[in-house]
């Protein structure tokens, strides 16, 4: 047989580990300096200006 189990201490788990995953994710997104986000946003730009650069008239 198998070992018994709390329902309710399982939701709570996976509560946590899903708040823990979507903190990650947050810590991903926003946890850059400001210098990273002005660089990051630069080459974005320069990178948009480019592709436009090439793209036929027609």
């Amino acid at each position: 047989m198998g070992d018994l189990l709390s329902l309710k201490l399982h939701r709570k788990r996976k509560a946590r580990a899903a708040k823990e995953e979507h903190a990650q994710d947050n810590r991903v997104q926003f946890g850059r300096s400001k210098q990273e986000r002005v660089l990051t946003e630069a080459l974005n730009e320069r990178f948009a200006r480019e592709l436009d650069g090439q793209k036929r008239e027609e």
